[in-house]
């Protein structure tokens, strides 16, 4: 029976087909097969052996492999002995040199590496779907929030430029940190490569060419951790991005806001009891799984701390953390991009919340203006403030009150008063910058 819900409910097939214990396992062996072709090729141990083993090594099963760690309780020793029964006499040369890490270690590049590459892919499609809602509604004009209060108006178009962007900086911290994190090793014990003498750096060179890795530069028995750290804080980043984008949808898609929401299935049903509801779960669900991949961070990183040439507090750790916040990420991203396909934006709530205030939000254009024609800008500010709270007090015409103060009258009349309370004249450079934004990332998508 499933306990985990990512055994059931959350992650994809192909990225549940990363981390499962039979991909590991196969991931494993590979790192053994290239070890034994490197190893071939510069003659520290037999070609036909490191050819025989690159040929029948695959046949181990993992079952074989499960078996024998249930005797001798070590589970790369068990690999090694699962692969060396299905070599025959080449099997003698199996993971000469090498340390479980050395192993291990690749693998897990291999996986990461694999992983990296779905997330970039995924990465790239919620891109693309936020630079064309940004274009699309790069004249939709909203009101701007700041403390969750209604401010000087926005656009939606630069709404999603700013998760775009967001976006594409993940992409670039993918591309910078893929070389660090793809990335294995063949050291030996303690790092010194002493098992494999003078030939232990080029056998090392071979194998990750095999496996189209980078290799370490140094190292003692294990990869150093700040790499494997980078990763899952990568990860974190952009599942806090994710959880970003979802909280704005749940905060417009609120009744009394009403201005974007989570597409809703004809028979999709909202809540057992209350019949009418249209909940944002999907949004939620990222919101509350990004939770779990942020919590992450702090094992990873402490992993990095152990104790001289290498202790074992990080195998278990990583068990749980490498798969579950590569699997959960991957998941949440997929559904952000299923939500923002689907995503409707309601322009006639839109436009009622940006007039709710009746030109009080529009102060600062008052102000300005004010400056601009010769009034110092301090005291600008506070004959508008004053207007304003007295506007929002006696639920009188902001606009009324100012074209009635002599000192705001001296230099606007009613009509550039009215203008400049009109939302859609005061968006700045907001549909100049959707453009360049758009034309700057188009080539990453």
């Amino acid at each position: 029976m499933a306990i985990h819900p990512i055994d059931y409910r959350y992650g994809t097939a192909e990225m549940r087909g990363i981390w499962d214990e039979e991909h590991r396992f196969r991931s494993i062996v590979k790192a053994e097969i290239a070890l034994a072709k490197a190893e071939g090729d510069v003659g520290l141990i037999p070609k036909e052996d490191a050819d025989n083993i690159a040929a029948k090594a695959m046949n181990a099963t993992l079952e074989r492999a499960n078996q024998i760690e249930a005797e001798i309780n070590h589970d790369m020793m068990a690999v090694v002995k699962a692969v060396t029964e299905v070599t025959g006499e080449s099997g003698r040369w199996i993971h000469y040199g090498a340390t479980s890490n050395d192993i291990l270690d690749t693998a897990t590049g291999l996986q990461m590496r694999d992983s990296l590459e779905i997330i970039e892919k995924k990465l790239k499609k919620l891109l693309s779907i936020l630079l064309q809602k940004a274009e699309e509604n790069k004249k939709l004009v909203c009101a701007g929030r700041t403390h969750g209060q209604i401010g000087v108006p926005t656009t939606y178009g630069l709404r999603f430029a700013i998760w775009a962007a967001e976006v594409a900086r993940h992409i670039e911290r993918l591309n910078e940190l893929r070389p660090r994190v793809a990335v294995g090793q063949m050291t030996g014990a303690v790092g010194t490569q002493a098992s494999m003498g003078k030939d232990g750096h080029a056998v090392m060179t071979a194998m990750m060419k095999y496996l189209d890795l980078n290799a370490v530069d140094v190292s003692n028995q294990l990869i150093q951790r700040d790499r494997h750290a980078e990763y899952v804080m990568f990860l974190a980043n952009m599942a806090t991005t994710l959880d970003k984008i979802g909280v704005e949808i749940r905060m417009m898609q609120r009744s009394e806001i009403g201005e974007m929401e989570e597409a809703f299935g004809k028979n999709q049903v909202g809540s057992s009891t209350m019949p009418h509801k249209r909940n944002p779960i999907k949004s939620e669900q990222v919101c509350g799984l990004a939770r779990i991949v942020r919590s992450f961070v702090e094992p990873a990183l402490l992993n990095n701390t152990l104790w001289d040439e290498r202790d074992l507090t990080n195998s278990s750790c990583e068990r749980v953390v490498f798969p579950e916040a590569s699997i959960l990420a991957d998941h949440i991203l997929t559904v952000m991009i299923k939500v923002l396909e689907g995503v409707r934006l309601r322009p006639e709530n839109i436009r009622r919340n940006l007039d709710l205030l009746h030109g009080v939000n529009m102060a600062e254009s008052v102000m300005i203006e004010l400056t601009k024609r010769g009034m110092e800008r301090q005291n600008a500010h506070e004959i508008v403030r004053v207007s304003c709270m007295t506007a929002i007090e006696s639920k009188t015409s902001v606009a009324e009150i100012f074209a009635s103060k002599p000192q705001v009258s001296k230099y606007l009349s009613r009509e550039e008063i009215d203008a400049l309370l009109l939302p859609d004249n005061y968006i700045g450079t907001a549909e100049w910058q959707v453009d360049n934004l758009v034309k700057k990332l188009s080539k990453l998508v």
